[in-house]
């Protein structure tokens, strides 16, 4: 019988530092080529795209999440896990928990694995469910002494500072600037849909580590080539979707193509991710394919 997982279901049962450990098996499982990760490919509806990700996980199972760009309210998507051997569906996810948690789960392993081992200041820039993910999943693999957010809207980032300190029991202040946010920060996250540039490399602290989950591609990009530029180390969830996006992301033609390191050869050994406490390190997020299924079939118990 397939398993129905709703929103309520995900919320009460994935725990972050499961999500976490989860997303880093699935990153191994794709650089050593048992867990197939195309980049995702769109159709175009009219109004906007639907969108699918797809993956397969060799011997146990395959699957995919759908979604669409057309910018509803509601916002669900869809993932769907089969088993392998029969090809049966054995679990669908509707609702649009899965995916953020999944995002951040992702980030919480790029921090383990390139934040230096003692960071604990988070500046996090933005305020919607990105950010929330990240805190969620930065939480279980750091201990945070100190949180900050930026958001345009003042609103938005004093009702996200109240809620981090009441769900995460910890110091999480809303600040006024993008700069007062950064400076000083060990930890560092940038999930806007901004189409320019909302950190400067100048303000950061040597050592610290740098998400970016918001656009980048070429002439839309939330973080500018001076990051880019002058980051010591540069990993991506999927290289293949980091060069695939069109118009072309903010690495292709730079010197960073050649030397852009999947988080999933980092976390094998089989690439250098940090190697000393001053590199800034940047994680170029742009979502592994099949990792959505691969957390569906861990929480209904196929994987």
């Amino acid at each position: 019988m397939v398993e129905l997982v709703t929103d309520t279901a995900v919320l009460a049962t994935l725990r972050a530092s499961d999500a976490v450990r989860w997303m880093k098996e699935a990153a191994v499982a794709a650089h050593r080529g048992d867990l197939h990760a195309p980049a995702r490919v769109a159709a175009d509806i009219g109004a906007g795209a639907l969108v699918v990700t797809a993956g397969h996980l060799d011997g146990s199972w395959y699957g995919y999440r759908a979604y669409d760009t057309l910018g509803l309210v509601a916002g669900e998507q869809v993932v769907v896990v089969h088993d392998a051997e029969a090809g049966r569906v054995h679990a669908v996810a509707i609702g649009a928990e899965l995916g953020p948690r999944r995002t951040g789960a992702i980030g919480g392993a790029a921090a383990d694995v390139l934040a230096n081992p003692d960071a604990s200041r988070l500046a996090l820039i933005g305020a919607g469910t990105q950010a929330w993910t990240q805190l969620w999943a930065i939480d279980a693999v750091r201990e945070l002494e100190d949180v900050r957010v930026f958001a345009r809207d003042q609103g938005h980032r004093a009702g996200f500072a109240r809620r981090a300190r009441e769900h995460f029991d910890v110091p999480c202040t809303a600040v006024t600037s993008a700069r007062e946010a950064v400076e000083g920060a060990d930890l560092v996250v940038c999930a806007t849909p901004s189409p320019s540039p909302v950190i400067s490399y100048d303000w950061l602290t040597p050592g610290a580590y740098v998400a970016t989950l918001g656009p980048k591609q070429m002439g839309r990009h939330e973080i500018g080539s001076d990051l880019l530029d002058a980051a010591d180390v540069v990993v991506t969830d999927s290289r293949a979707q980091a060069l695939g996006y069109d118009p072309p992301s903010t690495v292709v033609g730079t010197r960073v193509e050649d030397h852009l390191h999947e988080l999933g050869a980092v976390l094998d050994g089989a690439a250098a991710g940090r190697t000393s406490r001053d590199q800034v390190c940047l994680f170029y997020s742009v979502g592994l394919a099949g990792t959505e299924p691969y957390l569906l079939a861990k929480l209904t118990g196929l994987a």
